[in-house]
């Protein structure tokens, strides 16, 4: 029992997207309840459902169709009754048998004007999705599960098991006579076509399952999903005729439905967005390069310099240098519009070990807190800010002790960011005013935060020092803005 109605919900979406309706199973539970086991609403028509209902238990009293359905073990119509939905809406409940018990109850609402529409196609095509209302209650859905969705701008055609197109929709005859077929297609067999039609459902039939396909025809590309259908009264064939094609026996009534989508906007949208995203990686990748030669370059002067000074400005830029380069290095291997916060701080503190820290004292480096990801911008001024607090950290907290501890905190407050660096050193001098400091590297944070990051620093005193920035996160719309500006 179980496992039918799981083979049930898998088949469901794509019977809503059909059917143009929304599709809930119910499973009959031991207290004669009904438990709404799965939900799909269709991508075809605005759905019935406002929000999911799965999980939902309900007395078949609630729905007089659902009951009356249970009651008569017979498919039951009628109007759909219950608090909150929009009028006019026709409910069809069938029943759904497992070795003769009513195990649950397949319900098919759609709006009365859906439902008329419906009235008005012809009958090769309603027909069609009997036989896959009936193929869903036995649950042969075999690869159903796998397709995407039938939008409303798909077509459709219907092919019988001799090959001969009995139904082909309006946006569907659109679809064919971009390919060149501007005459009537339906009455006319598939093997005509000089499309993949007959190899597709020459291919159903043999496999006896649904699947898609996306090919190239003429100068567009085409999605099709490939079901084939099998008439309510007839089992599928045993081990012992399962030879035999389709077409042949008394009284069986056999056919394949294709739904035919045009690609072509979108995958040459996506190649051309792939490719943009590449050359724009590539620039990342060779503005990472140039920035890291700056940076070498600057070594090699602050090796010649004959004042300390000089030696310590010109190390204190080409970590400035080295903390953008990271953010660039982050860019141009990932294709996505937001960076990990966490890896930047991470590769920065790594980058401040290795290459400032003195050897002779035993300072330990952690870094805490979740993933927040960010845009690039606010990223590289994140890490801006975080190699100047490191780096003041080192140069003002530990003079004159031989050990102590720097961690860089993150933290994500919902709609903005904490950045908390602290220290167990010495602390800020009794005098210190943060407003008056002269600091470079403070003064390139607080310059940062107030003009770039919109938000505020502060430092406190406390068994060390804290350095807390806090900023809001840009909104995902600026990411997209600043990414389409890039690609422009």
């Amino acid at each position: 029992m179980v496992s039918l109605l799981e083979a049930i919900a898998s088949g469901l979406p794509i019977f809503a997207d059909l059917n143009r309706a929304d599709v809930l199973l119910y499973a009959r539970q031991p207290d004669g309840t009904l438990l709404v086991m799965e939900q799909a609403a269709p991508h075809s028509v605005p759905p019935v459902y406002r929000m999911q209902v799965v999980g939902t238990r309900i007395s078949p009293d609630e729905q007089p169709v659902l009951a009356r359905a249970l009651a008569t073990g017979r498919p039951v119509q009628g109007p759909r009754q219950q608090k909150g939905f929009r009028a006019h809406i026709v409910q069809e409940a069938f029943p759904i048998r497992h070795h003769g018990t009513i195990v649950g109850i397949l319900s098919v609402e759609k709006s009365l004007v859906e439902h008329e529409r419906h009235r008005t196609r012809r009958r090769a095509f309603r027909q069609a999705l009997l036989d896959m209302r009936d193929m869903l209650l036995r649950g042969e859905v075999y690869g159903w599960e796998n397709l995407s969705p039938f939008r409303e701008h798909d077509g459709i055609m219907l092919v019988d098991a001799g090959g001969v197109i009995r139904y082909l929709s309006g946006l569907g005859s659109h679809h064919y006579r971009r390919l060149g077929y501007h005459g009537e297609l339906i009455g006319t067999s598939v093997s005509h076509l000089k499309t993949a039609d007959a190899e597709l459902v020459a291919r159903a039939l043999d496999q006896r399952r649904a699947f898609e396909i996306e090919t190239t025809e003429g100068d567009r590309i085409w999605v099709r999903k490939v079901i084939p259908l099998v008439g309510p009264r007839w089992r599928l064939p045993t081990p012992v005729d399962a030879a035999m094609p389709y077409g042949i026996g008394p009284r069986r009534r056999v056919s394949v439905l294709i739904t035919i989508h045009d690609a072509t906007a979108a995958r040459r949208k996506a190649q051309a967005q792939a490719v943009q995203r590449a050359m724009v990686q590539e620039i990342h990748h060779r503005v990472k390069n140039n920035l890291q030669t700056i940076a070498s370059l600057l070594r090699i002067q602050a090796r010649r310099a004959q004042h300390e000074e000089t030696r310590r400005v010109l190390s204190e830029s080409i970590h400035r240098i080295l903390s953008v380069a990271v953010v660039h290095e982050f860019l141009s291997q990932h294709e996505g519009l937001s960076i990990n916060l966490r890896d930047v701080a991470a590769r920065i503190v790594a980058q401040v070990r290795e290459s400032v820290l003195d050897p002779s004292k035993e300072i330990a480096f952690r870094v805490e807190g979740e993933s927040i990801f960010l845009p690039p911008q606010q990223t590289t001024m994140c890490a801006l800010v975080i190699n100047e607090l490191l780096l003041n950290a080192l140069e003002h907290g530990f003079d004159g002790l031989e050990s102590g501890e720097i961690t860089v905190h993150l933290i994500d407050e919902g709609d903005q960011v904490k950045i908390l660096v602290r220290d167990n050193g010495t602390g800020l001098p009794a005098d210190f005013d943060l407003e008056s400091s002269s600091s470079l590297g403070l003064q390139i944070v607080r310059t940062v935060v107030q003009q770039d990051l919109r938000g505020r620093f502060e430092l406190h005193n406390g068994q060390g020092v804290s350095a807390i920035v806090t900023f809001p996160k840009a909104m995902a719309s600026d990411w997209d803005d600043e990414f389409a500006e890039v690609l422009d």
